[in-house]
C-alpha cells in the first residue's frame, strides 16, 4: 500500500521536549517538509536566538546557529552576504523578534535583506516564564500582567507583519494561523512561498505564525487551539500584506 504520511527527512527524529499542545512542532514540519520538497535541506541555514526557539536545532535538520537574543535578522543577514548560495532563515518567537530584536527585524527588512524570518507569536514569553511580550492582548494576563494588559499601563500590542508591511525592502508579508487543518495547509503554501521568493532574491520574506502556548496561557491544548481563533484572530487577521511588485531578481 503506497503511504499518505511519512516522516520527513527534515526533522531529527528525537521526542519533543515542547510543552503539550505547543505548535512550535507544526511549524518545524512546515519549514523542513518544504525546504525537503524544493531540494534546498542540504543548503539551507537556520539561525535561533534565545526562547523556546532555541529548541529548534535539536529538531530541524539543516545546518543551525544560536545568536544572542533577538539579533537572528543579523546574524542570518551576515550567513546569507557571506553564502549567497544558501537559504537563509531566522526563527523567533515575539518575546525575542518583537521586544528585545525590534532594531535588528526592522532595519533587515528596510535594507531588504534575502532572507526569511518565521515569527512564532503566541503573546507571550514562553520559556522565560510567561511574562507579557508586546504581542500580548488587551486583557490577556501573564506573570508580569496578573490582572490583564490595559492600554494604559503597557499600549496597545503591536502588529509586527503589519509593521513590516510598509517597508519597501519587505518584498513578501503573511501572516498564517496553526489552529486548525486548513489553516496548517495555508501556512504551508506561505513557507513556500516566502522561501520561493528568498530563492529569486526579491528581497526580504516573512511569515507570521499564530501559535499556542498552553503552559502560560493556563489552557488546555485544545481550549489553546480554540482560543487562537476566537481571541488571537480578530486581532491578529490573517493574510497576505505585501507581495512583491516585480517578480524579478535584484
Amino acid at each position: 500500500m503506497k503511504p499518505v504520511f511519512a516522516y520527513t527527512k527534515g526533522m531529527c527524529r528525537v521526542d519533543t521536549s515542547y510543552c503539550p499542545g505547543c505548535t512550535h512542532g507544526i511549524a518545524h514540519r512546515l519549514i523542513t517538509e518544504t525546504l525537503d520538497e524544493m531540494g534546498r535541506l542540504g543548503d539551507a541555514i537556520g539561525v535561533a536566538p534565545i526562547g523556546c526557539s532555541v529548541q529548534a536545532h535539536k529538531f530541524m535538520n539543516v545546518d543551525m546557529c544560536e545568536s544572542a537574543h533577538g539579533r537572528a535578522p543579523a546574524v542570518a543577514s551576515g550567513i546569507r552576504r557571506v553564502h549567497p548560495d544558501k537559504m537563509v532563515f531566522t526563527y523567533q518567537g515575539d518575546g525575542d523578534l518583537a521586544s528585545i530584536g525590534t532594531a535588528e527585524i526592522i532595519h533587515a527588512a528596510a535594507r531588504g535583506e534575502k532572507i526569511t524570518t518565521f515569527f512564532i507569536n503566541n503573546c507571550i514569553y514562553g520559556m522565560t516564564g510567561g511574562q507579557m511580550a508586546p504581542t500580548t492582548l488587551i486583557g490577556q494576563r501573564s506573570t508580569t500582567s496578573q490582572d490583564g494588559r490595559t492600554v494604559a499601563q503597557a499600549g496597545s500590542p503591536i502588529r509586527v507583519s503589519e509593521l513590516l508591511s510598509a517597508l519597501d525592502g519587505a518584498v513578501y508579508i503573511e501572516r498564517v494561523a496553526l489552529d486548525s487543518p486548513a489553516h496548517i495547509r495555508a501556512a504551508k503554501k506561505a513557507v513556500r512561498r516566502a522561501l520561493e521568493i528568498q530563492e529569486r532574491r526579491l528581497g526580504f520574506t516573512f511569515v507570521e505564525f499564530l501559535s499556542t502556548c498552553p503552559t502560560n496561557w493556563g489552557l488546555a491544548p485544545a481550549d489553546a487551539m480554540k482560543w487562537v481563533g476566537s481571541a488571537m484572530i480578530p486581532y491578529y487577521p490573517l493574510g497576505v500584506f505585501r507581495e512583491p511588485e516585480v517578480e524579478k531578481a535584484v
